[in-house]
């Protein structure tokens, strides 16, 4: 996809030093990864923007819908090598802390859902992004790349909590072992995505998915969120407690009544 996803309607923050632009329109926040010279790899700036970004998104109580995607022909190429360097050590982990763990955090923690919009490539770091986020739909001509050990490095920003629990022990250790990038049509039979769209559908795709996403309960969609990423390590009886008591907080947000009272009406719930 040469074009990021965006209708004529959406306002737009963008200057020519910008590594990452928003836009905003029917409840649904676009964020863009602004650096297509160098498919849109991570330094310092990029990091800096993303986050402020999301917590834009977060603290907007317009926005019901986050999508993530990269201009030009990539999503995230990882970490852009030439602002490391040489010598970097200890730097390295430091750089991790500081920037990539947060911004993994704040997507698990935005309370609203996060769709990666792949468009084109999605490695190392740029895969863990993607990762990060609740949904990912991907363009045909996607690619996806645990790359860290083609350059002697293990994975970081979360992959190795994320991508066993997608595709699978095994499976996840290959493309972490080896470095070699799976297509789109492989990524979704993994369950790495959940849909796969030719490139020229894809940016109507994208909307769409945000737009039911949007039009959604967004509280009682917060609740969902956080009772799967609770379920990832708690045992059963803690998991039936912690549904029990996010039914509970559902029902008193106020969304239940307007979706009971639309399934009584046969008509689409309105949700404020």
């Amino acid at each position: 996809m040469d074009r990021p996803v965006r209708s004529a309607s959406e306002t737009i923050t963008m200057s020519d030093e910008t590594t990452v632009f928003s836009t905003s329109d029917a409840g649904v926040a676009t964020i863009t990864l602004n650096r297509p010279q160098v498919y849109n790899a991570f330094n310092a700036q990029l990091h800096r923007e993303l986050y402020a970004a999301l917590r834009e998104a977060e603290r907007n109580g317009a926005v019901r819908c986050v999508v993530i995607t990269g201009a030009g022909k990539a999503f995230c190429s990882g970490q852009d090598l030439k602002e490391v360097p040489e010598d970097a050590g200890p730097m390295v982990s430091e750089a991790i802390r500081k920037r990539y763990n947060p911004l993994v955090l704040k997507l698990r923690k935005l309370g609203k859902p996060v769709i990666a919009a792949v468009n084109g490539v999605a490695a190392g770091a740029g895969l863990s992004l993607a990762l990060a986020c609740d949904l990912r739909i991907a363009a045909q001509s996607a690619r996806f790349s645990a790359a860290f050990v083609n350059i002697a490095l293990v994975p970081d920003s979360g992959l190795t909590y994320f991508l066993p629990r997608l595709i699978g022990h095994g499976r996840a250790l290959e493309m972490a072992l080896l470095g070699q990038p799976i297509d789109a049509t492989t990524a979704l039979s993994w369950g790495l995505v959940n849909r796969v769209t030719g490139d020229e559908e894809f940016p109507d795709a994208v909307q769409a998915l945000a737009a039911q996403l949007a039009a959604g309960p967004t509280r009682t969609l917060s609740l969902i969120r956080r009772n799967f990423d609770y379920a990832q390590d708690a045992s059963l009886e803690q998991v039936l407690e912690w549904e029990a008591q996010a039914q509970q907080a559902a029902i008193d947000g106020g969304e239940y009544n307007e979706g009971v009272a639309a399934f009584r009406e046969k008509r689409r719930p309105e949700y404020l």
